[in-house]
Formats: C-alpha cells, sequence, structure tokens
C-alpha cells in the first residue's frame, strides 16, 4: 500500500475512493459501493458523503429524543425506527453506519417498556373509564325512575356530554352500557312528556274553572247582603284553591279578576260596616253606662235584689241597640260576668236548702248511729270475755264511725 493509499484510510476510517472515483463505506461485513464522485478530489466525494451520514445521524438522534420524551405512541415509534434503520442500513453515505444502526436496536427495549406502560395506562383509563360510564348509567336510570322533571331533562344532557367525553371500551362492554343509559333516557323522556301532558290538561280543566268562579265572583260584587255573600265568596275561595293552577298565561289575570271582585264586595262591605259603627258609637256609651251600675252589684249581698236590678239593667242593654262591632267582645263579656257572678251566689244558697242533699244527709246520720251502737255493742262483749285483740280493734273501728257521724252532723247543719 503507498503512502498516499495509507494516509487516506487514516483520515477516513469509514471509507474510501476508488481511482476511477468509486466511494465505498467500510462495514462489519465488508466494502460496498455508496455512488461515485468525479466532480472533485477524493476528500471532496468523502467528504459529500460524510455529510448524508451527518444527515442521518441527526435523524437518529431526533429519534432518540422522541422516543426518550415519551412523544411518540409506541406503535409509531417501532414503524420509525424499522423505516430510519432501513435507511441506515442500505444508505450511500460514509460513516459508522453499524454504530447508527445499533443505536436504533437500542431503542427497541425502550419501546417495549413504553408499550407495556401505555398499555397499563391505557387499561388504567378503560377501567376508569368503565367505572364513570356505570356511573353515569345508575344516575340516569334513578333519574328515570323518579319525577324531577324541572331538573332531570338538564342532568341528563349533563350526563350525556360527560359519557362522550369518557374514552371508549371494548365494543360489548360499551355497548351494553350504552343500552342501558340510553334506555334510561328514553323512559325519562316519555314519562316528561306524559306528565307535562296530564299536567297542561289539569291546567286547562282549571282554566274552565276559574272562569266560571271569576264570573260568579264579578256577578257577587255588587251584592249588599253582607253576611250570605262573604259566606259564598268562602266557598268560591275554597273552590279555587281546589282548582290548581291554569296556564300561566291566563292564571294572573283569572286571579286579577276574582281578587278584583272580592275586593269590590268588601271594600263595600267595610264601607257600609264603618257607617253603622259610626251610627252605633252613641249606644256603645250607654252600654258603658249601665255597665257601670252593673258591676256594682258584685260582690253579691242580696241575690234576689241583685236579680231584680240586674233584669231591669238588661232589659235596657237590650234597649240600648247595637254597638260598634270593635267594642262588641268586651261590652258583652263584662255584662256576662255581673250575670255568672249573680248565677254564682244563687245556685251556692240553692246548693245549701236543697232537700234531697238533706234527706240523703239525714239518712246517712242514721245509718251511721245505728252502726255505732252495733260496734259498741260488740265492744262490750269482747271486754268482757278479756279479749284484748278483739277489744283494740272494735275500739279502732268505733273511732272511725264516730268521725264519719260528727262529719254527717255538720253537714246536714249546713242544710238546715
Amino acid at each position: 500500500m503507498s503512502a498516499d493509499k495509507q494516509s487516506q484510510d487514516d483520515a477516513a476510517p469509514w471509507g474510501r475512493v476508488a481511482d476511477d472515483g468509486t466511494v465505498f463505506v467500510r462495514t462489519a461485513d465488508g466494502e460496498r459501493s455508496v455512488g461515485s464522485y468525479e466532480a472533485g478530489t477524493p476528500e471532496e466525494a468523502l467528504e459529500f458523503f460524510t455529510k448524508r451520514y451527518d444527515e442521518l445521524e441527526g435523524k437518529v438522534h431526533l429519534l432518540e429524543q422522541r422516543v426518550a420524551s415519551g412523544r411518540l405512541a409506541p406503535e409509531e415509534a417501532t414503524s420509525s425506527t424499522k423505516a430510519l434503520r432501513e435507511q441506515v442500513v442500505d444508505a450511500h453515505a460514509v460513516g459508522d453506519l453499524v454504530a447508527l444502526a445499533a443505536r436504533l436496536d437500542a431503542l427497541g427495549p425502550v419501546i417495549a417498556v413504553q408499550r407495556s406502560a401505555r398499555k397499563e395506562e391505557r387499561a388504567q383509563k378503560t377501567a376508569e373509564s368503565k367505572a364513570e360510564k356505570e356511573k353515569l348509567v345508575a344516575e340516569a336510570e334513578k333519574l328515570a325512575e323518579g319525577t324531577d322533571w324541572r331538573n332531570g331533562a338538564n342532568r341528563l344532557r349533563d350526563l350525556l356530554t360527560t359519557w362522550k367525553e369518557l374514552p371508549r371500551l371494548d365494543r360489548a362492554t360499551d355497548d351494553a352500557l350504552w343500552r342501558r343509559f340510553s334506555t334510561a333516557r328514553t323512559t325519562y323522556t316519555r314519562h316528561r312528556k306524559a306528565h307535562f301532558a296530564e299536567e297542561h290538561e289539569r291546567r286547562d280543566g282549571a282554566r274552565v274553572v276559574k272562569e266560571r268562579l271569576a264570573k260568579e265572583a264579578e256577578a257577587l260584587s255588587t251584592s249588599t247582603e253582607w253576611g250570605p255573600t262573604a259566606g259564598k265568596y268562602r266557598d268560591l275561595m275554597r273552590e279555587w284553591k281546589a282548582a290548581g293552577p291554569a296556564p300561566r298565561e291566563v292564571d294572573d289575570q283569572l286571579w286579577q279578576r276574582f281578587r278584583g271582585a272580592q275586593d269590590t264586595f268588601f271594600g263595600a262591605r267595610d264601607a257600609a260596616n264603618a257607617a253603622l259603627d259610626e251610627e252605633f258609637a252613641a249606644n256603645a256609651v250607654v252600654k258603658d253606662e249601665i255597665l257601670v251600675e252593673a258591676e256594682k252589684l258584685v260582690p253579691v249581698t242580696d241575690v234576689d235584689a241583685a236579680k231584680k236590678a240586674f233584669r231591669d239593667l238588661a232589659d235596657r242593654w237590650d234597649a240600648a241597640g247595637k254597638v260598634p262591632r270593635d267594642r262588641m267582645k268586651d261590652l258583652e263579656a263584662r255584662m256576662r260576668k255581673v250575670e255568672q257572678a249573680i248565677r254564682a251566689v244563687e245556685d251556692e244558697q240553692w246548693s245549701r236548702s236543697d232537700p234531697e242533699k238533706s234527706a240523703r244527709a239525714d239518712d246517712m246520720i242514721g245509718k251511721l248511729e245505728a252502726g255505732i251502737a252495733e260496734t259498741r255493742a260488740k265492744l262490750d262483749k269482747a271486754t268482757a270475755a278479756g279479749d284484748a285483740k278483739r277489744t283494740k280493734d272494735l275500739e279502732s273501728e268505733l273511732a272511725n264511725k264516730q268521725a264519719f257521724l260528727d262529719m254527717a252532723k255538720k253537714a246536714a247543719a249546713d242544710f238546715s
């Protein structure tokens, strides 16, 4: 080998340029031609093909970074590695192609670990997605069994949005859960529509009833039969409440008509009562004066005189006439209190002089005296016989009967 040839090999250990301009790369299997470069010197030829190697090395380095970062899916990383390795093995470039291929081969275990990790991650996400979808299904089925017509529809829409955001499961599991979820939504929607259809029917029926009640209330609004008409308005109000709500667009209007008629009637009644109260004010003054006289009868010392005086006052009371409504209860209560005080004293006197009670008291005294005589005879007999225990018992019995006799005589004295 010439000195020039040796120097060239030392300068470019991975390739050489033949005399005819053919460029070779050295590999583990020997040399192979990668092309020719006749436009320049051998150094320029090697530099040209070395740049191609550098470009390949740059691609390998970039792929290594992407794999290490995990930005590539394992499948994409595998296909990219395979394609780039084929480029390296057959590359028309000069450089350590074997080392580049080895670097690419070294990515295989890394990708395998990532594939395993991805698989575990997918399995975990699938399990989480399944649990979440089962939870969504359970809530949807619960809503389908309920009657939350106001919030249920919105909640089901939210559940559907969440469902779409979750990862898919295996087809059989995903389809089975979806059928349950969809069935629950359909069931809820059907029941909700039926509910609102019934409600619409009820509201329409309530509208008919309330239109009738409003007309009746308006017809009564000019009545001057205050008591009976007020009772009719109470009955109408009970019917109104029992009718339930009418459609929203007419319910308020009907209520305004009904309430307006009521206000007209009760306003007229209040005005009439106010006029009567003013007219009856003088009667209240008279009854106040009568009460002053009546209340002087208490406390009662002479029942007959008090009864006679109270009858005269009662006649004057009735003759005085009606009083304002706000004074009626107070005045009547005061007059009734005087009457009750007189009756209480009268009842007490009657109780004390009741012939029936007096006769019962005399009868009781007679029985007690007979019993005492019988007991005293037994006591004398026991004493004579020297029976100490019998004597003691009879003495106690005699004392009790004597005490009852004293009480009976005292009660009888009250009736005499």
